[in-house]
């Protein structure tokens, strides 16, 4: 049976070219930790992990490689960012499109008297950044939002929301999970103080590997989320102050910097604008194409405008999950049906408590994928 993999929102496949190559040869042949020995191959992985640092930064236009640091993924990433900026007494403001790396965070934090709200967008997961000004208090601290919809695709707009938050003082936390490798994303221009970052998704490098990139000034002001060995001051039972080593405490996943320099140095090479256009010219041959099928209800906007490879439907007349598990059994496509981790952003959009199924692309899916799957919706439908 024909595989067709169509859940990049959820983790890329195939990986960029090189990415396993690299992997492997650090594991075959080199192995060395960094930081932690004074011989050749430690050198070597240190070149790399500095490299792909630089390469991040690069790609976010920050101009300091150590305030890139390394975690396991974006919703490390995120704890790590929210646990370490607000404190008792604190107010910080997000979207109603929130995924639960960000609201599970929050809702913890409500405990230690740290309060949060939610900016209600519109059911085609629109928001409009004016409404922030509405919810800030004396004591808003931050503003923590997605750049876009894991559930429908909609791009927020965040370049307005930045200026609200410079134009207040507040602190800007970016999620890229599903933007990051197929969309511009500068610290400088959206006034960020901070933008987290997965590996596995648009940057098409492997599971296990996120990160962020903070500002100086966030740099010096966020508390550490966990302390431990860096491989430096190893004299003192302290945490060091200077980055990355402050917010990176442990091994890094270096097998995993090794692929993601490799899926990097692929994004760079391919150029974000080309890998973006190619998404679009997928999405809306999709699009055009279920909306042939009249019982389906495309979720969110249903034309190319202002939005991202992520495609959800919802079948009214139908349970959704057994339209999934029908495309991959007799199919073979793969698709992700349910919540996507949203809950939030579902009650927004009116597909809560059924969900969606989610149609995600990438840059290696066709032209004939797209076609494949909205052949196999209308056997399976009609």
């Amino acid at each position: 049976m024909k595989r067709v993999y169509l859940d990049n929102g959820a983790t890329s496949y195939p990986k960029a070219p090189g990415v396993a190559e690299a992997m492997s040869d650090y594991i075959l042949n080199n192995g060395a930790n960094v930081g932690r020995g004074a011989y050749e191959s430690s050198f070597l992985a240190e070149n790399i992990v500095y490299e792909t640092r630089e390469l991040i930064a690069e790609m976010f236009n920050s101009n300091k490689s150590e305030n890139v640091v390394f975690t396991k993924n974006v919703t490390e990433s995120l704890n790590v960012l929210i646990k370490g900026v607000l404190e008792a007494g604190d107010h910080a403001i997000v979207s109603s499109m929130e995924h639960n790396a960000v609201m599970r965070p929050l809702n913890a934090l409500s405990k230690k008297d740290i309060s949060f709200s939610k900016v209600k967008c519109s059911n085609l997961g629109e928001l409009d950044p004016d409404d922030i000004r509405g919810f800030i208090k004396p004591n808003t601290k931050a503003v923590i939002m997605t750049h876009a919809s894991n559930v429908c695709g909609t791009i927020l707009d965040i370049e307005t929301v930045g200026r609200i938050c410079k134009e207040y003082g507040l602190i800007f936390i970016i999620d890229t999970a599903q933007t990051a490798g197929f969309l511009e994303i500068d610290i400088n221009r959206l006034n960020a103080d901070a933008i987290a970052f997965t590996g596995h998704k648009g940057l098409l490098g492997p599971q296990g590997l996120g990160g962020f990139v903070v500002t100086e000034s966030l740099a010096k002001s966020i508390d550490t989320f966990i302390e431990g060995g860096t491989g430096s001051l190893s004299d003192q039972e302290i945490q060091p102050e200077y980055m990355p080593d402050k917010l990176e405490a442990g091994t890094i996943n270096i097998p995993g910097i090794y692929g993601l320099n490799a899926a990097l140095k692929f994004v760079r090479d391919t150029g974000t604008e080309t890998i973006r256009a190619g998404e679009i010219d997928l999405v809306e041959r999709f699009l055009t194409g279920l909306k042939e099928i009249d019982l389906i209800h495309v979720i969110g906007r249903d034309d190319i405008k202002n939005r991202t490879g992520v495609v959800s439907i919802d079948v009214p007349t139908r349970d959704n999950a057994d339209i999934s598990y029908k495309l991959y059994s007799e199919y073979g496509i793969a698709t992700r049906c349910g919540m996507h981790c949203a809950p939030s952003a579902h009650q927004t959009l009116g597909t809560f408590p059924k969900g969606t199924v989610r149609f995600s692309f990438s840059h290696f899916n066709t032209i004939e994928d797209v076609d494949y799957a909205l052949g196999a919706l209308n056997k399976i439908l009609y």
